[in-house]
C-alpha cells in the first residue's frame, strides 16, 4: 500500500479544489444547462436537421456548452474567417499590388492579387504615380497558377456579382457596373456599352452571355436592381482597360517573374478586410488569398497558400478543416464548430477588441446582421455564412454581465427557409445573453 504524507495529501486536495472551483465558475449551472438543452437539444427545432453549437469561455479558455461540435458542416461565408486570419498573419498592414522590373522607358509588371484598383470605394493605389516615368508597360500574368474560378463553385453563378473571376491584377473588380436609365441599362466601363443588346426573352435584369462579354436586357421588363455583373477576363481585355485607365501603352507578354525584382505595396489592408467581413465580399476574399500566396511564394496559388496555413499556423485546430477557397463559395469546404471556435480565438487574441468590433458585422448595427439580433446594447459580433440549406454564425456574444464568449452555431441540410433558422437561432442567443 502506498502511504502519502500529510503534506502531499494537502497539496493534492488544494489542486483538486482549485480545479473544481475553476471548472465550476466556467460551467453553466443546472438550470442554465437545461434551458439550453431545451432550445438546441434533441427535442428542439435544431434536432430536425444537422446542427452544431459550441460556446466557449474566453477568459477561462473552457467550453461551457456544446452539441455536435465535432460534426463537419458547410461553413459558407464563415470560411472568410480563415481568410481574415491568413491575411492578418501574412500580409500585415498593406496589400502587395505589383512586382516589377524597369529598363529605360519600359516597366514590366506582374500583379500580386490586389483587388483595389477602381473597385467600389476602396482606397485607390496610385498606379499612375508608379507608371509615370515610363512610356510602355509590359504586363505578365505568368505568376498566376490559380484558375479564374474556385474548386467547386457553381457554374450558374457566373452572372452574379459574388462570383467575379480571380486575376493577378484586377481592374473594376472584374465587374461591369449597371445603372438604369429609363428602360435601358447604362454600363461602366463604357467600352461594354456597345455589347449591350435587347432581347424578347422574359428577363428582368441585364444578363451576360455564358461564353462571351455580350449583354442582353428586355426593355419591357428591365428593373436594373442588379448593380454589378462579372465580365469574362482575359489578358487582352485587361490591357485595353488598363491602357484606357492610365493613358499608357500596355503590352501583354507572359514572361516569368525574374528572381531579382522590386515590390510595390499600394493600399492599406484594413479597409479591404473590413469590406470583406461586413459585406461578405467573395471577390475580396479570393484576392486576399492570392495576395497571401504571393507574399509567401511569389506565385498566385490559393491551394498552396491554404496548404501552408493549415500545416503551420492552423495545425493545432481540433479537427482538420477541409478548406478549398477564400470566400466559402464552394460546397467542398467542411469545418466543425469547435475548429471554428479555435480559429476565432486565434483572431481574438491578435486584434484589440475595438478593432475587432469594427471589422465584424454587429447585430442590429452593421454588415450582414444589421437587421438581426437587434438590441439597445449590441451583443452579437459575428460572421455569417449563408448558402442554400446552410446557415452559420461564428463570433462573439456579450452577456449581460459584460463578459465576452466565443461561439459557433452551424446548420446544414434543412428543408425550410434560412429566415426560419435565423429566427430560432436568435432566440437561443438572446437566452445565452440573458443568462451570462
Amino acid at each position: 500500500m502506498i502511504k502519502l504524507s500529510l503534506t502531499k495529501i494537502s497539496f493534492i486536495l488544494i489542486v483538486f479544489l482549485g480545479l473544481l472551483n475553476s471548472s465550476s465558475f466556467a460551467q453553466l449551472n443546472r438550470d442554465q444547462y437545461e434551458k439550453l438543452e431545451q432550445m438546441v437539444g434533441d427535442q428542439s427545432f435544431f434536432a430536425k436537421h444537422l446542427s452544431g453549437f459550441e460556446l466557449y469561455d474566453l477568459d477561462k479558455q473552457l467550453v461551457i456548452y456544446e452539441r455536435n461540435s465535432e460534426q463537419r458542416f458547410i461553413p459558407a461565408s464563415t470560411t472568410k474567417l480563415f481568410t481574415l486570419f491568413s491575411s492578418l498573419v501574412i500580409l500585415n498592414d498593406s496589400t502587395q499590388t505589383i512586382r516589377y522590373v524597369t529598363n529605360g522607358d519600359t516597366i514590366r509588371i506582374w500583379g500580386a492579387g490586389d483587388p483595389s484598383w477602381k473597385y467600389k470605394e476602396l482606397f485607390q493605389p496610385d498606379i499612375q504615380k508608379l507608371l509615370a516615368p515610363y512610356q510602355v508597360v509590359v504586363f505578365s500574368d505568368a505568376n498566376q497558377d490559380a484558375p479564374a474560378f474556385g474548386y467547386g463553385w457553381q457554374w450558374d453563378d457566373y452572372y452574379y456579382d459574388y462570383s467575379a473571376e480571380r486575376t493577378s491584377l484586377p481592374i473594376y473588380g472584374n465587374l461591369v457596373q449597371v445603372k438604369k436609365s429609363g428602360n435601358s441599362p447604362l454600363v461602366t466601363p463604357a467600352r461594354f456599352q456597345s455589347a449591350v443588346s435587347t432581347t424578347n426573352r422574359s428577363i428582368r435584369e441585364l444578363e451576360r452571355d455564358f461564353h462571351s462579354n455580350r449583354f442582353f436586357y428586355n426593355p419591357n421588363n428591365f428593373r436594373g436592381s442588379e448593380e454589378y455583373i462579372p465580365f469574362i477576363t482575359s489578358p487582352e481585355l485587361f490591357i485595353e482597360l488598363a491602357a484606357e485607365a492610365t493613358g499608357k501603352d500596355w503590352i501583354y507578354q507572359p514572361d516569368s517573374l525574374p528572381r531579382i525584382h522590386q515590390e510595390w505595396r499600394g493600399a492599406p489592408l484594413t479597409p479591404i478586410l473590413k469590406e470583406m467581413m461586413l459585406e461578405s465580399d467573395n471577390f475580396l476574399a479570393e484576392q486576399l488569398m492570392l495576395m497571401v500566396s504571393d507574399r509567401l511564394f511569389q506565385r498566385l496559388d490559393t491551394e498552396r497558400a491554404i496548404e501552408y496555413m493549415l500545416k503551420t499556423y492552423l495545425f493545432d485546430l481540433p479537427d482538420q478543416p477541409q478548406w478549398v477557397d477564400g470566400s466559402g463559395l464552394s460546397r467542398h469546404n467542411l469545418m466543425t464548430p469547435r475548429s471554428m471556435v479555435a480559429l476565432f480565438e486565434k483572431i481574438y487574441r491578435m486584434i484589440p477588441d475595438q478593432e475587432l468590433y469594427e471589422i465584424l458585422p454587429t447585430g442590429g448595427v452593421s454588415g450582414t446582421i444589421k437587421n438581426s439580433y437587434q438590441a439597445q446594447t449590441p451583443y452579437i459580433f459575428a460572421k455569417t455564412g449563408t448558402m442554400s440549406n446552410n446557415y452559420s454564425l461564428v463570433g462573439l456574444i456579450k452577456g449581460k454581465s459584460g463578459k465576452l464568449y466565443c461561439f459557433a452555431f452551424m446548420n446544414s441540410n434543412y428543408p425550410y427557409k434560412a429566415s426560419e433558422v435565423r429566427r430560432e437561432m436568435e432566440k437561443v442567443m438572446v437566452q445565452i445573453r440573458d443568462m451570462l
